[in-house]
Parts: C-alpha cells; sequence; structure tokens
C-alpha cells in the first residue's frame, strides 16, 4: 500500500460543502442546520472562544445551541435537550478529542436528536449518516463502486462511491452512524481502523484516504432493543460512551413532549400544543407510572407491558390526539384524542400486555380523582 495520503476530491465524487441555503419552507422535516439556522448564526456571530479545527462553533457555544439560553444581545436560543447539562459537556468534549462519541441509551431517550444536532453545530451538516440495519453492508461505512465506471475502466478514483464516513474523514467534518448494535459485527468492526488508525485503507487502488483535523464520528445505539449485535470490546475501546438518561421528573418529561409536540405541530398547522397541556401530562403519567412499576405516589405496585413507553412515543401518541383534534374535533385535545395512541403504544403483545393494561385501568385509572373522562375514553378504544 502507497504511504501517500490521498483525499477525496469533492468536485469528482459528489461530495460537496454543507449545504447553507436556506430549507424550503414546504419541507416536512428540515435538517437541523436549517430549522435552526438563525439561532446557529447568531451563535457563530457571538462565539468569541476557541474553536477546534473545523468546528463552526466552540464547544461553549455548541453545547448552549442544544442546552439553550440567552445571548448577551437578547437572542433566545431554545433547547434542543432537555437533560443533564454535565451529559452535553462531555459529549461535545469529546468530540474536540480524538475519541469517537456512542450515545446510549433505551429507545426514545433522544440519541439520533441529540447526535444530529451535534453534527449541525459543530459541522454545520447533520447529513453525513449511516442507517444501522440488519442488512448494512460494509460499503455503507468505507466506500462503494460506480459499477459502469469499474466494468469500462477498471478500478479507479473516479470509479469510486465515497461512503458517508469517507467524506467526513476527508473534509474535516461530523459523520453519525444510527444504530449502531443493529449493523452485524464484522460490518461494525471495519470501523476499528478508522478510529483507531484515522485512516480508510483503498487495497484496490493502493490508497488510503488519512483523516483530517476536524474528523469525529458520532453512534447511537440501545442495548435494551431486540435483535442487537453487541459491540466488540475492541470497538467499544475506540468510543467514549455517554449514557442519556430518562426524563429525571414529570415535569421535565411533559416540558420535553410540549415542546417537541410544538415544534412538529407547527410544521403540520395543528392546533397549539397549550390547548392541551393536561391530556399531555395525564400520557406523560400513564408512561412513566407504567413503565416504572409503580404509581406517582409510590403505593401502588404495577405490572410493566413488553413496550419501553418512551418520551418518543409520548410525542406520538400526542402528536397523533392532535390530528385527530384539529381534523374531527373542536382543535382542543381531549382524552378521547389520545386514549387510542395510549392503548396502542402500551398494548403491543395483545395476550400478555392487554392483561396489565386493563389491571392498571381498574385499578388506578378508574379510582383517580378527575380521570373519569380518560378512563371512559380508554375503555371505548379498548371495547
Amino acid at each position: 500500500m502507497s504511504a501517500e495520503p490521498t483525499s477525496v476530491d469533492p468536485r469528482r465524487h459528489g461530495s460537496a460543502p454543507a449545504d447553507t441555503r436556506p430549507a424550503r419552507t414546504d419541507t416536512l422535516r428540515p435538517h437541523a442546520e436549517h430549522a435552526f439556522a438563525d439561532e446557529l448564526a447568531a451563535l457563530a456571530a457571538q462565539d468569541d472562544r476557541p474553536r477546534p479545527a473545523r468546528w463552526r462553533l466552540s464547544p461553549w457555544a455548541v453545547a448552549t445551541y442544544l442546552l439553550g439560553g440567552t445571548l448577551p444581545d437578547g437572542t433566545v436560543i431554545t433547547p434542543k435537550y432537555v437533560g443533564p447539562r454535565r451529559v452535553v459537556e462531555v459529549a461535545v468534549t469529546t468530540l474536540a478529542t480524538d475519541r469517537a462519541l456512542l450515545l446510549l441509551g433505551v429507545p426514545g431517550t433522544a440519541k439520533t436528536w441529540v447526535s444530529e444536532h451535534l453534527a449541525a453545530a459543530v459541522s454545520g451538516d447533520s447529513t453525513l449518516l449511516v442507517q444501522g440495519t440488519a442488512g448494512t453492508p460494509e460499503e455503507a461505512i468505507r466506500y462503494g463502486w460506480n459499477y459502469a465506471r469499474l466494468l469500462a475502466h477498471g478500478p479507479s478514483r473516479d470509479a469510486l462511491v465515497p461512503s458517508p464516513v469517507m467524506r467526513a474523514m476527508a473534509e474535516g467534518r461530523t459523520a453519525r452512524v444510527e444504530e449502531l448494535t443493529r449493523i452485524p459485527a464484522d460490518v461494525q468492526d471495519s470501523l476499528i481502523t478508522i478510529l483507531s488508525e484515522k485512516t480508510l485503507p483503498i487495497p484496490e487502488l493502493g490508497q488510503e484516504v488519512q483523516a483530517v483535523r476536524g474528523f469525529n464520528l458520532i453512534a447511537t445505539a440501545n442495548d435494551r432493543d431486540r435483535g442487537v449485535n453487541e459491540l466488540s470490546s475492541a470497538l467499544r475501546r475506540r468510543f467514549n460512551t455517554v449514557v442519556l438518561p430518562l426524563p429525571e421528573t414529570p415535569e421535565a418529561e411533559v416540558d420535553i413532549v410540549t415542546r417537541r409536540v410544538a415544534q412538529i405541530g407547527r410544521s403540520l398547522d395543528l392546533p397549539a400544543v397549550p390547548d392541551g397541556v393536561d391530556e399531555i401530562r395525564r400520557v406523560v403519567t400513564v408512561f412513566r407510572e407504567l413503565r416504572d412499576g409503580v404509581t406517582a405516589d409510590g403505593r401502588t405496585k404495577l405490572k410493566s407491558p413488553s413496550g419501553t413507553l418512551s418520551t418518543a412515543e409520548a410525542i406520538s401518541v400526542v402528536t397523533g390526539g392532535l390530528a385527530l383534534a384539529a381534523h374531527f374535533g373542536d382543535g382542543v385535545l381531549r382524552a378521547g384524542d389520545v386514549a387510542a395512541g395510549v392503548l396502542g403504544a402500551v398494548v403491543r403483545d395483545p395476550a400478555a400486555d392487554r392483561v396489565v393494561w386493563q389491571e392498571y385501568l381498574e385499578t388506578v385509572v378508574r379510582e383517580r380523582d378527575g380521570w373519569s373522562d380518560f378512563y371512559r375514553a380508554c375503555r371505548e378504544a379498548g371495547a
């Protein structure tokens, strides 16, 4: 193999600097760097702290972007993540070193959300993404080939198709690998050389791509999900692992759900979230009690269903309820709008989970003051 490092020419391989054009107003789900472009620009304009090579913002400004705050000129930075500040600070600091970042947690703890916003704030581009599945090939992490050119002219740089990771290495950007533990173990291990040696060999050409300063990688993983491939000890050592916890308090979880539903609702022209805060609180209470296996007052132990009942699922239930209220109701979120969604989230196993739900409904919800409308709606949804 040639010792001479090579790089990917963006003009020849479809790689280009981050798209700084404003997002189209009809985009259903803009990338973070477009959706929050004004906040990122305001932070960059007032950020006078040291920035690592090729970072758009300093580590302090990246943390402020995620956690929210008010800048000296009065610009309000909305929180993207509601949780322990130290978790975000450790994640940001990791990206400023030569260690890759592994965001670990149960489903619904905002791993993907945090990953996207970190990449947007650090590199201005959250799209260098590898989505992990059981069928993810090694080419998705390393590189592939344009087979028409390969057959016509043989192996060459023109025939090579760089992966998002390869592009991030060549451009000094942040790559993302979602659901790392769903990727087959032999494909996972293709990251070992990339993360330890900061180089990607191309043996077919006798060349290599060496990472330039600014490159790093964020991976997400969920150890509780079924059908995962455990990370090898060699690969795990290449990461600094940050565990994203579930919201500590009901108030924090209600705040998270309210904020995210409001953002989603604006893109879908749904009613304002404040009209449904009481129902959001009830959905969060149900999910937390069944998830924890005990009522909020600690007096009654409960059986937990097979599902995770995550914050992300609560967001989905409330968003679906708002859509029902908007299109088939009076625009105000009520118990009947969320009941079917709650039932669908709790009862994943028709046999075991239905027993758990019925017991909770009759022993807890039925007896709770002010919840009679929710009890009736849930009974009707399950009839």
